[in-house]
């Protein structure tokens, strides 16, 4: 079993189904599960979970999205900043059009809880190189 496999699949915000519809947009396996939404308040809140090594292209929303890790270990990274490892409890605001990319570390599962307020849409950019991925500790 991978480090974190079972606090990830056991998490309080339950597993999800096989994200087939963003796959093109990732580099491994991702699962997706909706939590809640609101089309009044143009609100949607959902699980994600990596595999180990699985992470997303790089990318921009046009409105802000937050992003609440939960479980497991992954990362975080600004185009032109450092990555930033995120664990249980961190949280990050990304501010809109900002190029991005997050998933999980290498050798672990990781979830987070994604918040989307407003509507907005995303633009996908290229995958994050194994070469750059793989300097990430």
């Amino acid at each position: 079993m991978a480090k974190n496999e079972e606090e990830v699949k056991n998490s309080v915000f339950g597993f999800g189904e096989s994200n087939d519809a963003y796959a093109k947009y990732f580099v491994g396996k991702s699962y997706l599960k909706g939590l809640a939404s609101s089309k009044d308040a143009k609100t949607g809140v959902s699980n994600v979970t990596f595999e180990p090594g699985c992470r997303n292209n790089w990318h921009e929303h046009s409105i802000v999205q937050i992003l609440i890790a939960v479980a497991g270990e992954g990362w975080y990274q600004e185009e032109g900043k450092p990555a930033q490892k995120l664990v249980p409890g961190d949280v990050v605001i990304v501010n809109p059009n900002t190029k991005h990319w997050h998933g999980a570390a290498k050798d672990s599962w990781f979830a987070h809880i994604a918040i989307m307020v407003g509507e907005g849409t995303t633009k996908w950019y290229e995958p994050v190189s194994d070469e750059d991925y793989n300097k990430l500790g």
